[in-house]
């Protein structure tokens, strides 16, 4: 007993804290304090710190940092933003896979691609199989174009529908056709003839996504119609139409020529392709 009284008094005693110049020894402060005083102030001191951390961790973004926690907007935004990314990705895959079809059309490179006939369309026409079999590069890039929708070469058989015969399609020149559309032949479009230096018009409203020179088919125009429907017109003299344009149907877009090796004389090669399949323009419109 009276050694808890003598600790209770040795608390209570009060001591002085004294604060001098070193050089003159003048008393500058001082305190009154005891050790009871003291531990009672340190601990008071602990708990309101020990408080305020907890209370910045808690409502302040800085909980993130130190916990590791993330709330439930922040996931959701992260998630958002990945599949935002993986889209992006994929859409520029197909985009890229798209773009190098649309060459491949242009330049009439599209021996090595199994085409059957798109499931939108309403009579049977021409059968487009060319028998080589596909590399497993021609297999992802089949994959990657119908993921995008642009180009579906995985249609079946089917008879035309009416996709896009109900189109009001405008003549793009009007003359006399001197090579049908014949895909055995891999002919993929229809050979009008006409005076040299006519007028060339879009066959339908769209947006220009080629507008260039190419070796074997001289300069040539393409037309991203809606639908998944594209028109091309080649051997043109001269292009009037660059990349990005809108067109109307009926709108002068280039005029007749015979640039190209390919090319026998004035004449436009005019092409219609739908979901990725090389269709007869004869079944739409009336040259």
């Amino acid at each position: 007993m009276s050694k808890r009284k003598k600790l209770i008094d040795r608390l209570k005693e009060k001591y002085k804290l004294v604060i001098l110049n070193d050089d003159t020894f003048e008393e500058k402060a001082s305190f009154n304090a005891s050790l009871w005083y003291l531990i009672i102030g340190t601990t008071a001191f602990a708990i309101i710190l020990i408080f305020l951390t907890i209370t910045t961790i808690r409502y302040t973004p800085l909980r993130e940092y130190l916990s590791g926690v993330t709330d439930e907007g922040s996931k959701k935004n992260i998630i958002e933003a990945y599949t935002k990314i993986d889209s992006l990705e994929q859409l520029s895959k197909a985009n890229e896979v798209y773009l190098a079809n649309l060459k491949n059309i242009i330049n009439g490179e599209v021996s090595n691609v199994k085409l059957e006939k798109p499931k939108d369309l309403s009579k049977a026409s021409d059968s487009i199989r060319l028998n080589q079999k596909l590399s497993s590069e021609e297999k992802e890039l089949r994959e990657l174009i119908e993921a995008e929708g642009k180009f579906d070469l995985n249609a079946e058989n089917e008879p035309l529908k009416t996709g896009i015969a109900s189109y009001a399609f405008f003549n793009p020149l009007r003359g006399k056709i001197n090579n049908v559309f014949n895909s055995q032949k891999q002919h993929y479009g229809v050979d009008i003839t006409s005076r040299k230096n006519e007028n060339i018009k879009a066959t339908l409203d769209g947006t220009v996504v080629f507008s260039n020179f190419t070796s074997e088919t001289g300069y040539v125009i393409a037309i991203q119609h809606g639908n998944n429907l594209l028109s091309f017109y080649k051997h043109c003299s001269v292009l009037l139409k660059k990349v990005g344009s809108f067109v109307s149907a009926g709108e002068v877009i280039a005029v007749v020529g015979d640039t190209g090796e390919f090319s026998t004389g004035p004449h436009l090669h005019f092409e219609l392709w739908f979901n990725g399949i090389p269709v007869n323009p004869q079944n739409y419109m009336t040259f």
